[in-house]
């Protein structure tokens, strides 16, 4: 019998709950979602009730950016889960909700943006056994970095990283307290506030943007974004408002081969072999910013050195030849 759309998706939510959140007999599950992603609620509410759990569906209005708290009566709810998924339009994966959930012992799980064929195909299908083991490679070079360069042509980006800690977001969230995205890849860490210096070509994608249709070029000075080229540029600028929204606070690079470039930010920071900066809030994984907004911006085949060392080049990671 061949199965339809619906059904498919609901068999691999359950492969979801069951390989990624290791979910067990009698635990508490919670669903967020906002107006604009009920019916994947649903889709997850079927597969949680299927795998025999006491489940809840939560909605509330979507946030006009990534990094905005949800409504306190939702971030209380996520503490009292012993898994909580949150499938909503911006991300509340940088805000204190999450991190508070996360010290309550909740599994979190942070899916903005997920669409249904996101669900069926791409980076949820991955190999997350091999995506851990690439993971864990990049976080042990990034821990014993100094300093990132990142060339993208002829532009050339550079912060300091020592002393911050990274981390490898692998999708396995399978103890309490873990927390990440799903679907998962990426190995990042805070990079030092102020640090950064340079220009680098994006020409993926932004959070809260989309795919862009041209590369757009950044100017970072003493850490803080002071120039982007084009309309979209523009748009970035104007998401990130005057404050510290505009200082770099995320450097991170993609480890997951199943990942596509589809202009959804969520799947497209995985893709193996890019590497994307965000701005904004990185207070909840170990930097000083909190600024209320946290837009990642992708930069598709950059070469990455760490303290001269290649690491990222044509998009393949490359840590096993140089490292």
């Amino acid at each position: 019998m061949t199965l339809n759309n619906q059904q498919q998706s609901i068999i691999i939510a359950k492969r979801v709950f069951k390989t990624n959140l290791n979910v067990r007999s009698g635990e508490k599950v919670l669903i967020v979602v906002d107006t604009c992603n009920r019916e994947l609620g649903e889709i997850f509410f079927k597969a949680s009730e299927e795998h025999g759990l006491e489940t809840m569906l939560m909605q509330y209005l979507p946030r006009e950016k990534s990094g905005m708290e949800p409504p306190k009566i939702v971030a209380e709810a996520m503490k009292q889960a012993d898994v909580a998924l949150c499938i909503t339009k911006t991300s509340i994966s940088h805000t204190n909700a999450r991190k508070e959930a996360a010290a309550h012992q909740t599994r979190v799980a942070t899916m903005p943006g997920l669409t249904k064929d996101m669900l069926l195909y791409g980076a949820l299908n991955a190999d997350y056994q091999q995506v851990r083991k690439d993971g864990e490679a990049l976080k042990e070079i990034l821990d014993q970095g100094r300093e990132v360069i990142i060339k993208t042509g002829d532009q050339s980006l550079s912060f300091q990283i020592e002393g911050r800690h990274s981390k490898a977001s692998n999708g396995l969230l399978r103890q309490p307290g873990d927390s990440g995205n799903l679907p998962s890849g990426e190995t990042f860490l805070a990079p030092l506030e102020g640090t950064a210096n340079g220009k680098i070509l994006i020409d993926g994608s932004i959070a809260g943007i989309g795919q862009v249709t041209e590369p757009i070029e950044l100017t970072i000075n003493h850490g803080k974004l002071v120039a982007a080229t084009g309309n979209e540029g523009k748009k970035l600028l104007q998401l990130l408002g005057e404050g510290e929204g505009r200082y770099v606070g995320e450097f991170g690079i993609g480890t997951n081969q199943s990942a596509r470039i589809t202009g959804n930010i969520l799947e497209d920071e995985k893709a193996y072999g890019t590497c994307h900066i965000a701005f904004g809030t990185n207070i909840t994984f170990g930097g000083t910013i909190d600024a209320g907004v946290h837009l990642d911006a992708v930069t598709l085949t950059p070469t990455v050195m760490i303290d001269g060392k290649t690491i990222a080049s044509h998009g393949q990671l490359r840590w096993n030849e140089e490292c």
